[in-house]
């Protein structure tokens, strides 16, 4: 994930900020209509990707990879929509569980930029539908030169986006963030009952803005590979539990870290002090 990241991170105010009165409001109004669910995982599930993590002699990576996370955050489908013969088998190899959450591909969010989409919609709905129960959120992340100016579009998108399948939506451009432009840009999404995504990256702190639209929280969290992401997901833990507290019922939480082999985990960690803070029970992954 290159977006919002830096070659220093040294000087960068990790704090997070407060959470929105909306975003208190809206999780008030909700509170015990669920069971809270808390899924955690990598963008990436390849040796590549995850250097020092697989035991030698591993004979499929995405099983053993369920059984240590209990969500990933599905790239592939960004690059090319897989067949339903595919998708079936990725999800027979997951353990009991396990939730895939896909991108939504670029030939909607990136070529096409939205328009004239219903076909491919379609498409990678019926598609990934085909993951049954383990179909955590699909997600939409538009680039970073899609602008408000574009709003009509965005709104026609989501309106027609098919009703009853989960999605979130992540925005890059700085213009969506401004004041006027993003109490609409959150209101479209709490009226479509889409998701709002938060992404906590070094380089663009103007998106970690800790507003939901919805009772799920869809996280995105790009590590510097420092001392200070351990703190700064000690901080998410902090905000979660309290997010919880006030009637979150979801939260998906992804990972993106660059791995070698001497690379702390940040993942195993996380899932420690949440499991310690929320008295859960998530896998905690560990390194070989």
């Amino acid at each position: 994930m290159k977006f919002g990241k830096v070659v220093d991170s040294s000087g960068i105010d990790f704090t997070l900020p407060e959470t929105k009165r909306e975003t208190i409001a809206l999780l008030q109004g909700t509170k015990g209509n669920q069971v809270f669910q808390l899924y955690v995982g990598c963008a990436r599930w390849g040796r590549a990707d995850l250097k020092g993590f697989y035991p030698r002699g591993t004979k499929d990576d995405l099983q053993y990879y369920s059984e240590q996370f209990n969500a990933i955050e599905f790239n592939t489908t960004f690059y090319h929509l897989p067949s339903k013969e595919q998708v079936i088998s990725w999800s027979e190899r997951t353990v009991d569980g396990f939730k895939f959450f896909p991108k939504l591909p670029q030939s909607i969010s990136h070529y096409s930029r939205l328009l004239n989409t219903d076909e491919k919609v379609l498409q990678f709905v019926d598609t990934t539908a085909l993951f049954e129960d383990k179909l955590g959120m699909a997600f939409l992340q538009l680039r970073e030169d899609f602008k408000p100016k574009l709003f009509e579009r965005l709104f026609h998108f989501l309106h027609h986006f098919p009703k009853g399948f989960p999605l979130a939506v992540e925005v890059r451009n700085e213009a969506w963030f401004n004041a006027d432009i993003s109490a609409d840009y959150f209101q479209l999404l709490q009226d479509t009952h889409m998701t709002n995504m938060i992404v906590d990256t070094p380089g663009r702190r103007d998106i970690l803005h800790m507003r939901l639209t919805t009772p799920t929280a869809f996280i995105r969290f790009v590590a510097t590979n420092t001392a200070v992401d351990f703190e700064r997901l000690d901080a998410w833990v902090a905000v979660i539990k309290y997010w919880r507290s006030i009637g979150l019922s979801n939260c998906y939480f992804f990972i993106h870290q660059p791995m070698e082999k001497e690379t702390a985990f940040l993942a195993s960690y996380f899932v420690k002090q949440l499991n310690e803070v929320l008295d859960l029970q998530l896998p905690i992954a560990q390194k070989v």
